[in-house]
């Protein structure tokens, strides 16, 4: 019977994991206050095989791919937010973001050579911190409905943070293929070629998907399940091709955005749809650790997460005033800034062809992930509410 009872749990694993994580996130969200994807990483962490739990470790799988569709869903919500318009009007949030992402890298670079860290996966870890997880902020403001200058802000923060990472990730990349004997080409294709080729793609997608629309009519019924459906057709086309989804999909969203495609508050969120991707996002990232890993790294996880705070709220309230708020707001907007986990993770996955483990090389950022995944979620839900951007009735 117990022989029997195995098989059956690997079949409904994942639906069992998402039922309990969607219960826990909604009992604690009501009774503590929580944020729901804090607990929903929670329940995929202490659910998966490597803590004893029944749920298998999902890298590599169709699970995997399902995570990059409800990522590629929300980066393309962030692209959809970004107004051009407005950072050319105020160049200075422009810089502030290269500036607190450069010192991010070089704070954590440091910490990871103090720590004895290889130089390669120094660098990788360096320029993974300096991203911020579009995943957890807008998940977050949504949830709250938080809106003015921190909110927006951090949005666009947490975009140019995301391009800025990939493309020194990339680069990264190409410099150790090519250290690695691995050729010239390969070095130009895992770097140059695949940024660029990425960001086409999701901007041919960004032009043809609203003509589409155009073409078809009913545009207010019809977006919703157009844009779905061409993020899941593009991390599909960029998986397979093993080109960055997570660049095609910000780059989708900001050409559509300028393309006067008008989308509703409940179509940004995609509904339902968006709701349990994000929760199968959230449980995807945390069931990929192993507690062994997270307390052997957990000193110099500690270490990497102080420095990288310091640094972006460092960034945002020393250009505060140039870029146009008070400096409690600019400190508020650095601490928004907080979430890592599930970038970091994905982007990991989607290099894992290539044979990086970094997980294996640098213990610390499992540790990282999973301390950012419990904690930034709530440090941004406080951020947001201490910038006075939060409806009273939302506040918690």
């Amino acid at each position: 019977m117990m022989k029997m009872a195995v098989p059956v749990i690997g079949d409904i694993a994942w639906p069992l994991a998402l039922a309990i994580a969607w219960l826990v996130g909604e009992f604690g969200h009501r009774w503590l206050r929580l944020p729901r994807i804090s607990l929903y990483g929670l329940i995929g962490f202490l659910l998966a095989a490597s803590q004893g739990g029944f749920l298998p470790n999902p890298s590599g799988g169709p699970v995997a791919l399902l995570a990059d569709v409800a990522f590629g869903l929300i980066l393309f919500e962030l692209g959809y937010r970004i107004n051009m318009g407005w950072i050319r009007a105020n160049p200075w949030l422009g810089l502030t973001s290269v500036v607190e992402t450069a010192a991010t890298f070089g704070l954590v670079f440091a910490v990871g050579r103090w720590f004895s860290v290889p130089l390669i996966p120094t660098l990788l870890l360096a320029a993974i911190a300096m991203s911020t997880s579009p995943a957890a902020v807008v998940r977050v403001a949504n949830e709250l409905r938080s809106s003015g200058q921190v909110t927006d802000r951090t949005l666009h923060l947490a975009a140019f943070n995301c391009v800025l990472a990939v493309v020194v990730f990339k680069i990264i990349v190409g410099y150790w293929v090519l250290s690695g004997s691995g050729g010239i080409f390969l070095a130009i294709w895992n770097s140059l070629v695949v940024l660029v080729v990425s960001a086409g793609i999701g901007a041919l997608f960004g032009v043809a998907v609203p003509g589409l629309l155009r073409t078809v009519g009913g545009i207010e019924r019809n977006a919703t399940v157009a844009f779905a459906l061409a993020v899941l057709l593009l991390t599909a086309v960029t998986h397979v091709f093993k080109f960055s989804p997570l660049l095609a999909a910000l780059a989708f969203g900001l050409v559509a955005r300028h393309r006067r495609v008008v989308l509703s508050q409940a179509q940004r969120n995609f509904g339902a749809l968006g709701d349990l991707l994000t929760l199968l996002l959230f449980v995807f990232v945390t069931a990929t650790l192993d507690w062994r890993q997270v307390v052997a790294g957990l000193p110099m996880a500690l270490a990497v997460i102080v420095v990288r705070m310091a640094a972006k709220v460092g960034g945002t309230t020393v250009f505060a005033h140039l870029s146009g708020i008070s400096w409690r707001k600019g400190f508020f907007n650095g601490l928004a800034l907080t979430p890592l986990s599930v970038f970091a993770v994905l982007l990991l996955e989607q290099t894992r062809h290539l044979g990086l483990a970094l997980m294996d090389d640098v213990a610390a950022l499992a540790g990282i992930v999973l301390v950012l995944e419990m904690v930034a979620p709530l440090v941004t839900h406080w951020a947001l509410i201490w910038a006075g951007e939060v409806p009273r009735a939302e506040e918690r």
